[in-house]
């Protein structure tokens, strides 16, 4: 296992337009202490790994061994999480001899440890956040003052010379026990992986719905706006998580007076807003609901919004390009050529029959399932190649088909394509003559009658193959007359 230490940010009154002190632009920040983490700050990090556990609000632990082979390795991984996590704008001791940066030299990369453990990793991400080295020897040579568990006892602990994760655990267990407790053996166990820790694990609701109070009356719509965007925010961080773009949502807000001038109003007030197509960008859907929002009066000031998705679905992920970029921008961040640009350059080139793809029919002769044809300028697909696409028996069939059947060699009576098959699937089979080639499919007579049972086999050399065995319709079940024959290769 393989544990990531992500500190929590630092959170103020006036970050992220959670809170206004008018209903201007926010007020420059001030000595303010920082607020709680709200529940849905860390939702982030789901993208990444769905185990993902809160330390209250110092840290997120990440365990990231079955997904970093996903995101290209551990390296990867870490530059995405620096990528999407929120800004880090904490306070880092200063080194000695160097003064402590100033409030415009505080942001830049988010400090993270990396251990076996959670608790290691919380262990490192403590002391790197106090300014203190890294001992040589893990974790042994750990302060015993990173351990949550061991708080209570650290005066009693100092006091015996024992300062150290190593150290205390060199102690006898019994003593340990009767003096500090079960809880403090368990704890160092949990530390050093000889037993499990159950976290509990962040989970997402079903549904995306934030309320947020507002700590001053919105009395105009770029007020509205400015309160939501920590709403807008969690609600991109949700829709990341389940790989999911946003439809349609709805922000509503509360009345703060029940009449005006006389005139009784509705105690809400709720604005749906509608996207063309998926999507999770959260300037996009800032700038929709800006647009929204201007055409809409405030019938009172608001104390209270809500944030709602209404409609969802599944994000559709973008193909890469088929040519990495050349370079040969300005900017050096040219994309790519797509690849219906590169087919039909290559085909201009090199003549429109040089460029050729495959068709797939709805045909009952494996020799005629795939038609090759010149792929520029190619007309959609037919309604009898489409449902020769979705044929039920096809599951197994391979996606490569020889235009010609390869007969094989035998050792015994058993095939061979570089090295002797196995046989994991079959048989599936043709009768009669279906796959001679030309308009007639009635055999000239009943000696010209075979039957084909197909197989996927397994070839040492070249993998997953198709394989048939072809013989005739009289003849008894698996004579020396049986002639096998290559038909199609997995990828």
């Amino acid at each position: 296992m393989h544990w990531i230490a992500w500190p929590l940010p630092p959170t103020t009154p006036t970050d992220g337009g959670s809170s206004r002190p008018g209903a201007g632009a926010p007020a420059a920040a001030g000595p303010h202490p920082p607020l709680p983490q709200a529940p849905h700050e860390h939702w982030w990090a789901l993208q990444f790994t769905p185990r993902v556990a809160r330390v209250e609000d110092e840290a997120l632990l990440l365990e990231v061994s079955a997904t970093e082979r996903l995101w290209g390795g551990r390296a990867a991984l870490l530059a995405q999480l620096q990528r999407h996590s929120p800004p880090w704008s904490g306070h880092l001791p200063a080194e000695a001899g160097h003064p402590s940066p100033g409030p415009a030299q505080q942001e830049g990369p988010t400090p993270f440890a990396e251990a076996p453990t959670s608790l290691q990793a919380l262990a490192l991400l403590r002391l790197q956040l106090a300014g203190q080295p890294a001992p040589r020897h893990l974790p042994d040579g750990l302060p015993l003052h990173t351990l949550t568990a061991l708080h209570p006892h650290l005066p009693s602990l100092a006091r015996m010379g024992c300062r150290t994760w190593g150290a205390l655990r060199a102690l006898p267990r019994d003593g340990v026990a009767r003096r500090l407790g079960a809880a403090v053996l368990l704890a160092l166990d949990r530390a050093y992986g000889h037993i499990a820790h159950n976290h509990a694990w962040v989970e997402l609701p079903e549904r995306f719905e934030l309320t947020a109070e507002l700590p001053a009356l919105a009395t105009s719509a770029d007020a509205l706006l400015w309160s939501a965007s920590r709403l807008l925010s969690a609600l991109q961080a949700w829709l990341q998580a389940r790989q999911q773009g946003v439809l349609a949502l709805e922000l509503a807000w509360r009345h703060d007076l029940r009449r005006v001038d006389g005139v009784l109003i509705a105690p809400w007030h709720a604005l749906p807003v509608r996207t063309a197509q998926p999507t999770h960008e959260l300037a996009h859907l800032r700038r929709l609901l800006a647009e929204n929002l201007a055409r809409t009066p405030l019938a009172a000031p608001a104390n209270q919004i809500t944030l709602r998705a209404l409609e969802t679905a599944p994000l559709p992920h973008a193909s890469a390009h088929l040519l990495p970029p050349d370079g040969s921008s300005a900017a050096g961040d040219q994309e790519g050529e797509a690849w219906h640009q590169l087919v039909e350059r290559l085909s201009a080139r090199l003549g429109t029959d040089a460029v050729q793809s495959v068709t797939l029919l709805a045909d009952h002769r494996p020799e005629c399932m795939q038609r090759w044809q010149p792929t520029a300028g190619r007309a959609p697909a037919t309604s009898r190649e489409r449902q020769g696409a979705h044929a039920p028996e096809a599951v197994l069939w391979p996606t490569w088909l020889l235009r010609t059947p390869q007969r094989l060699a035998m050792q015994g009576h058993r095939p061979c394509y570089q090295g002797r098959l196995s046989l994991l699937a079959g048989p599936h089979r043709f009768d009669m003559a279906w796959w001679e080639e030309g308009e007639s499919q009635v055999p000239a007579s009943a000696s010209d009658m075979v039957q084909r049972d197909y197989f996927v086999a397994v070839s040492p050399g070249a993998g997953r193959v198709w394989v048939f065995r072809e013989r005739p319709v009289h003849a008894l079940p698996a004579t020396s007359a049986d002639h096998w024959f290559l038909q199609g290769l997995y990828a």
